[in-house]
């Protein structure tokens, strides 16, 4: 079960990170937040202009850079796994 929980909690991350990008539509509006969140302009830039879909972009080294899990932690997201393994430690 805790190799379930894992894997659930990691496609949820994925799915948030899709989320996030999706909701920066335009190429401006993604680089900009992405120079927010510590990256250097030419490479804010390279990575705003990918053609790639957001699956995928999720799934890449582009997002777990930026959109960490402590990053995800600090919008609010609760880590299942996390969680689990501390009920199920009782």
């Amino acid at each position: 079960m805790r190799t379930q929980m894992q894997e659930i909690n990691k496609w949820i991350r994925r799915r948030l990170r899709m989320y996030l990008w999706k909701q920066w539509k335009k190429i401006s509006t993604r680089f900009m937040n992405l120079q927010k969140l510590g990256l250097d302009r030419n490479k804010a830039w390279q990575y705003a202009n990918t053609r790639l879909g957001y699956w995928r972009v999720a799934g890449s080294v582009i997002l777990k850079r930026t959109l960490t899990d402590k990053y995800l932690e600090s919008l609010g997201y609760m880590n299942i796994a996390k969680k689990y393994e501390v009920f199920h430690l009782r």
